[in-house]
């Protein structure tokens, strides 16, 4: 059995795609012993869970508010978990730990490395490409989550090999259940995610505003996810925006859902949209994916690679298109169930997380022979 550790620099129970995406990698090689490989993640201390809580090894260590106290605290966390892992490969999941193990990498000689970019090259500031570009030489490969990624990296660097392997969603995803799948019932759209300024969330009140114009009847279910200070204050105000326009009652609120209830979620949705101004990826698509949910999204970062139809995607400039995408679905639901049937095949033949194990075993026996 050959050990592999993944280092992070955030807390594995913090919602977000390279968390979710490391815990299905985890649990796969977890319930796949066959494979060969024991995964152990390094990451801060947890927030709402604990160890035991997951299938696979978990290391932890104290995390402060400031950026550099975290990086010396990182460095003496890695350099003393991995000497006492003794791990066969490291894998590397967010780009502060490239960086962080860059300092150390003298130290383990013999251990191969790869590492994960699930943002976009052109993303990273200078400053960081200074830092991250050393380490990344001496990785063993490089993974990126879109083939347009890909191609970024090789096209602006050296480094080799590039290779790509899409995101996958939780375990909740897995199965789908047709018996929960709205039927039925007004025209829905849903909106979810976390408050962050790479979502936009003021723009969803200009496509809502668009839509209804236009003379669509529809209801809006919007799923939040709040962390910060302040964020609270941003999702009232966007509640008070939506409700505005279409009316409190055709609203549905939800707040901090667990991912078993982000899933029935989208099953109650007929089209989920995405306003997003970045996405290196857009794991919510996938998700709504997963359940059969219609998608439109902006075209932004890898968004359009992962819905991979040019009809669903549009930009602030082209709202229009997007407005006569909607009343198109919305008016015949012939089109709106043959969107849906396209979406969740697309799941199954590219995101499950069969897909994601695999690639990751191509990927650790190429490296480790």
């Amino acid at each position: 059995m050959k050990k592999i550790i993944y280092l992070m620099e955030y807390p594995i129970d913090l919602p977000g795609g390279a968390q979710l995406s490391t815990k299905s990698i985890c649990d796969a090689l977890v319930d796949h012993p066959e494979a060969g490989y024991e995964p152990v993640v390094i990451c801060p201390e947890l927030l709402t869970t604990s160890e035991s809580d997951y299938s696979f090894k978990i290391r932890t260590y104290k995390m402060g508010e400031k950026r550099a106290v975290n990086l010396f605290y990182r460095i003496e966390a890695f350099k003393r978990i991995i000497s006492e892992e003794k791990p066969d490969l490291i894998h590397i999941e967010m780009s502060e730990s490239l960086i962080t193990y860059g300092f150390i990498r003298g130290y383990f000689p013999k251990i191969k490395y790869v590492y994960t970019d699930r943002g976009m090259y052109y993303g990273y500031r200078t400053r960081s490409k200074i830092f991250m570009m050393p380490v990344l030489k001496r990785a063993s490969a490089l993974v990126t989550t879109t083939a347009r990624n890909k191609k970024l990296w090789e096209d602006n660097t050296s480094l080799r090999p590039v290779i790509t392997i899409p995101n996958t969603i939780s375990e909740s995803f897995a199965n789908f259940d047709s018996s929960k799948r709205k039927k039925e019932g007004p025209f829905t759209i849903g909106f979810a995610g976390r408050i962050c300024i790479e979502k936009d969330w003021p723009f969803v009140p200009v496509l809502v505003k668009a839509l209804h114009d236009a003379g669509i009847d529809f209801n809006v279910k919007l799923v939040l996810s709040l962390f910060e200070k302040g964020d609270d204050e941003q999702a009232e105000k966007l509640k008070k925006d939506i409700s505005d326009i279409i009316g409190a009652d055709r609203l549905e609120y939800y707040q901090d859902l667990s991912q078993d209830e982000m899933s029935d979620f989208y099953y109650s949705l007929d089209l989920f949209a995405m306003t997003s101004s970045f996405e290196s990826f857009g794991k919510a698509a996938v998700e709504a994916m997963s359940r059969g949910c219609s998608v439109i999204a902006t075209d932004v970062g890898g968004l359009s690679e992962v819905v991979g139809k040019d009809e669903n995607i549009y930009t602030k400039d082209t709202l229009k298109k997007a407005v006569n995408y909607v009343k198109s679905i919305q008016k015949s639901s012939d089109k709106l169930e043959r969107d849906q049937k396209y979406f969740l095949e697309r799941y199954r033949d590219n995101f499950t997380q069969r897909a994601y194990l695999d690639k990751h075993l191509e990927l650790y026996g190429r490296v480790l022979g």
